[in-house]
């Protein structure tokens, strides 16, 4: 389901983002200045990789206060970053954000860094669309489990027949039941 908002439409063009040469207490300084969650690592413009909360969490709990001023951000940073374009349709963002278990994906054209996407960025439009997006993706899990295991079931959105939710049904010879109810016979 594309919903037509590309990622470039909702991503944040105002990314707070540091050098690899800046040191850890800088990072976690600027962090609690600018209230987020992470800092991408630039140099020259590219993309060198992402420095989160939790990276500096686990600086702090292995190392003393004082070293935080020693270790770099390159020191800490994830090199492999899950990047989108701005072209993407927001689900495709929402997916990445799912598979990878990630909250934030740097925008990237041309291997140059040009925004900043979170699933908050999303939300703010439309609390909705996530739960929307959400069960798209998974109907289309379901749609490939289902085709691994040979199984062709019919599907539809309606009331389950045996508990009475609203939710994704199954055929079940007479009946059209929730997944839960459709597992259990």
């Amino acid at each position: 389901m594309d919903t037509g908002i590309k990622v470039g439409d909702l991503m944040t063009r105002s990314f707070v983002h540091v050098s690899p040469d800046t040191d850890l207490k800088t990072c976690a300084k600027t962090m609690v200045k600018k209230r987020v969650g992470s800092l991408l690592i630039t140099e020259d413009d590219k993309l060198k990789g992402i420095l989160t909360e939790k990276d500096i969490i686990w600086a702090v709990v292995k190392k003393s206060y004082d070293d935080l001023e020693n270790i770099r951000a390159s020191n800490l940073m994830k090199r492999k970053v899950t990047t989108i374009k701005p072209g993407a349709d927001i689900t495709d963002a929402m997916k990445k954000f799912k598979k990878k278990k990630i909250r934030r994906l740097p925008v990237v054209e041309k291997k140059k860094l040009i925004g900043l996407i979170t699933a908050n960025d999303i939300l703010r439009i439309d609390p909705g669309l996530f739960q929307a997006i959400a069960e798209t993706i998974k109907i289309k899990e379901e749609k490939s489990k289902f085709k691994r295991h040979g199984i062709e079931a019919k599907r539809k959105s309606g009331i389950c027949e045996e508990c009475g939710i609203f939710e994704l049904l199954y055929k079940d010879e007479a009946q059209w039941l929730c997944e839960e109810c459709y597992t259990k016979r």
